[in-house]
């Protein structure tokens, strides 16, 4: 029985990167002999095990064969006469397929080490076509290293190309894609994610409607500005999204089973990116601007407005910047509204709410008129 460490580990330590998590690969042992070591089994499609320690995964060495389509579609076979290399062949990319020993010698079959100092992305073989999944991460580790200089090779970006051509990406089920899209988001540079996507031909089966020769760069612009302030996950997706029309964005946040704050945040941004676009915004009497505060639910979900209008910072033209502050000055003046006042002037029930919204369109019309 031997050890590995192996994956993102290895290649992370060679780059001089943080080492986060580490993982095992186990060669030469059943799931029996895990268990007599104190192991504990916690892989349900394929056994991994962690270690009564360190709590780190140890998974038994094996093979995939394709069966199906998509993600799922691959039967596992593990067994003690499965070789380091044949574990590592299943990987994606020839930087994720190194392994080291527990004495630290690299062990490299398929020259990961190389494309490091090439700062190559690289499938390991050609099984690297039954996964269409790969296309994701493949395109978020090129969003992650793009920084230090790495690109994807063009014998991937050809094989990518084919697995497009071919549907294997209608196959991906909204959750699986949803997870490589969020992690992207947060990615190093996250806007070479969907350049990559948008070079292999995958917007369209991913995200149709960033697909136009316009609407992409006016989002790529959007997210390189959220990413600069350092914005949430919500932000970046409704950076992405903000040049689409409001119900496109609710229709593709559902489709792809994004959070409900994602969605949102994204549908706002849209409506208020589009209406403080038109000319006549300026000019927008108070009951406007109220309708957009009250929208935006902004007296009860003050966090959210905030998000929001970091965000439409980098999605309006700066000289709507003006428009902006408006929002705010106005959101502050009619936030300290306080009800209990006008309860003791004798308003309850529906009348109170009345009053309230009189006394805030009050303040936005004392406002506009200053």
């Amino acid at each position: 029985m031997q050890c590995y460490l192996v994956g993102g580990a290895v290649r992370d330590r060679l780059l001089g990167l943080e080492v986060k998590d580490r993982d095992w690969v186990v060669v030469g042992a059943t799931p029996e002999d895990m268990l007599e070591r104190g192991f504990k089994q916690v892989g349900a499609d394929f056994p991994v095990f962690l270690h009564p320690q360190s709590r780190e995964e140890y998974a038994l060495a094996r093979t995939e064969r394709k069966q199906g389509q998509g993600y799922h579609g691959f039967t596992v076979y593990s067994a003690p006469d499965v070789t380091l290399e044949q574990d590592l062949l299943r990987r994606d990319l020839t930087i994720n397929a190194m392994a080291e020993t527990e004495d630290g010698e690299l062990v490299d079959p398929f020259n990961g080490h190389d494309d490091l100092h090439s700062r190559i992305l690289r499938h390991v073989s050609p099984a690297f076509a039954e996964d269409p999944l790969r296309i994701l991460r493949t395109a978020r580790f090129a969003a992650r290293f793009e920084p230090l200089g790495f690109r994807v090779g063009e014998e991937t970006l050809a094989l990518m190309r084919d697995m497009v051509q071919q549907g294997e990406l209608d196959h991906l089920v909204p959750e699986r894609v949803w997870q490589e899209v969020q992690r992207a988001l947060n990615e190093q540079a996250p806007w070479v994610f969907w350049e990559v996507l948008e070079q292999v031909g995958a917007l369209p089966s991913l995200v149709p409607e960033l697909a136009g020769p316009e609407t992409l760069p006016s989002a790529i612009r959007a997210l390189h500005c959220i990413h600069n302030r350092d914005g949430a996950t919500a932000q970046r997706f409704a950076a992405m999204l903000f040049p689409l029309e409001e119900d496109q964005v609710v229709k593709r946040a559902n489709a792809m089973k994004a959070p409900n704050e994602c969605r949102d945040l994204a549908g706002l941004v849209c409506r208020f990116s589009h209406r403080l676009h038109q000319p006549d915004t300026g000019d927008m009497a108070a009951a406007d601007w109220l309708a957009l505060l009250e929208h935006a639910d902004v007296w009860r979900r003050p966090e959210r407005f905030d998000a929001l209008l970091e965000t439409l910072g980098c999605t309006l033209d700066e000289d709507r910047s003006p428009l902006l502050k408006r929002l705010q000055t106005m959101a502050d003046r009619t936030r300290d509204i306080s009800p209990r006042e006008l309860m003791a002037q004798g308003f309850k029930g529906r009348e109170l709410g009345q009053a309230i919204h009189r006394e805030r369109l009050a303040r936005i019309n004392a406002q506009l008129e200053s």
